[in-house]
């Protein structure tokens, strides 16, 4: 929003909160990076308040770390902490099946439907920063169905911290597959999905979502 030509603080934070997580996800920003708020607002353009609650925002996403006494820094995955989040991403997300898919079996797919389309697009425009963001639509879209608001509060967080790991492995996923075999994994899970079945999708999850792939 604006008044009088001048962004109102709510518009400074999100336009802080959208330029660091783009520069945390595409690696301009490592993992472990101190993030300095003078630096910061001088290069944003922008005050101390609105850029603080950016980060608060980022750090409930976990892409970001406040420690005590010494500031704020991009957040740093372990091995075992990235066994254990997609782990946890795995069982939220056969719980969200379970949940969604036996009362009715009418589903709006339009979430999923869109953040597919949105990852072809990426894959042929060669954006894999774009086709990551896709990725984290399509599974936060697969959870809602759940239609459980607590369950996503829990999951999304996850997913975002995954997010992270994959960015920082994006060019050696890129060495391991061919562009389009994202794409083809999810349109499957897409499928599975729309049989309305959940042991199913349980099953396409399973084969879905090995570590070795960006997800």
């Amino acid at each position: 929003m604006e008044s009088d030509g001048v962004l109102d603080s709510p518009s400074l934070v999100e336009l802080s909160m959208r330029r660091l997580r783009h520069e945390i996800l595409s690696g301009a920003l490592a993992p472990g990076e101190r993030l300095i708020e003078e630096q910061l607002t001088q290069r944003f353009g922008t005050s101390r308040a609105p850029l603080r609650e950016a980060l608060r925002s980022l750090a409930q996403q976990g892409l970001v770390e406040h420690l005590p006494r010494r500031g704020v820094r991009v957040a740093e995955l372990s091995s075992k902490d990235v066994d254990e989040l997609f782990g946890l991403r795995d069982v939220l997300e056969r719980y969200a099946v379970w949940t969604a898919l036996p009362p009715s079996g009418a589903h709006d797919l339009s979430g999923l439907a869109e953040a597919l389309e949105g990852m072809r697009g990426a894959v042929e425009a060669g954006d894999a920063l774009a086709e990551n963001e896709a990725h984290r639509r399509f599974h936060i879209a697969l959870v809602a169905l759940a239609g459980h608001r607590q369950l996503l509060l829990a999951y999304e967080p996850v997913v975002s911290k995954l997010q992270l790991y994959m960015a920082a492995n994006l060019r050696r996923e890129a060495e391991q597959r061919t562009p389009s075999e994202g794409v083809v994994r999810h349109r499957r899970l897409y499928e599975a999905v729309a049989s309305g079945d959940p042991a199913t999708v349980v099953a396409a999850l399973a084969a879905h979502g090995a570590r070795t792939y960006i997800g």
